[in-house]
């Protein structure tokens, strides 16, 4: 099925491996562009290559999401070369995983700086122009444990994805008339996002996502929600192991 997303541009953060570079994978084989950044521009280049090699349309754009003034000049590098952008997936994410009383606040500092500014500063570059254009979505990867608190181990994840979740409802009550927003809250999914904890917690995270499903599953949900008519609007899709009790 093509219908929706066909001749959309997408531009995807967190783009290089794990859930972005599926969804740019699939969005591409159903006729998106997809424009996909990170900060590695190696991984980013396998992506775009892999794409291109089966027929489909991709760029890559090395990004710091913390990074406001980055932020913007990616989009405008999208728009400038494609013309406009359609959807913008913040997908970039962070989840070092431990308890509180270790008072990492380094750790703390990157999970706000980028699971919750950077969506942030996501929406700030992309809104206006979709304002603009009269059309728009911006889907935000929050979590399971944007729903249900993540503890112990994952306290201030959590409170950055709650803050995420609570970003995206507000947003859609803001510019619902205009703009689709959507809110993606994964369970334990296979990226390397499991091997951003370390210290106490890294066996116990490894163990949990002993049960993880494929990125693949995700970015089908994601396409899902693009797809649509433009009338519809998914606000919130949770999608988890089967076996995930969290």
């Amino acid at each position: 099925m093509t219908q929706g997303i066909e001749g959309k541009v997408i531009l995807i953060t967190g783009g290089s491996t794990g859930i972005g570079a599926e969804t740019a994978r699939l969005l591409a084989a159903r006729g998106a562009t997809v424009a996909i950044a990170a900060r590695r521009k190696d991984k980013l280049d396998e992506v775009v290559n892999d794409i291109k090699a089966h027929g489909g349309a991709a760029a890559a754009y090395v990004l710091n999401v913390t990074d406001k003034a980055q932020v913007e000049a990616v989009v405008a590098d999208v728009v400038k070369e494609f013309g406009r952008i359609d959807v913008l997936i913040n997908n970039a994410g962070l989840m070092p995983i431990r308890p509180m009383a270790e008072v990492n606040t380094d750790e703390w500092d990157a999970m706000i700086d980028i699971n919750l500014k950077g969506t942030l500063y996501g929406i700030a570059a992309a809104l206006p122009r979709f304002l603009g254009q009269d059309s728009g979505h911006i889907i935000n990867l929050s979590s399971v444990a944007g729903i249900k608190v993540f503890a112990p181990g994952g306290t201030v994840y959590s409170g950055t994805k709650f803050a995420v979740s609570a970003i995206t409802e507000g947003l859609r009550q803001e510019v619902g008339g205009k703009i689709r927003v959507t809110s993606i809250e994964p369970g334990a999914v296979e990226s390397d996002l499991k091997f951003t904890t370390s210290g106490t917690a890294a066996e116990t995270v490894l163990d949990f996502y002993k049960q993880a499903i494929p990125a693949s599953a995700v970015a089908r949900a994601i396409a899902f929600a693009i797809e649509q008519p433009a009338e519809v609007d998914v606000n919130a899709i949770v999608i988890r192991p089967t076996a995930q009790q969290f």
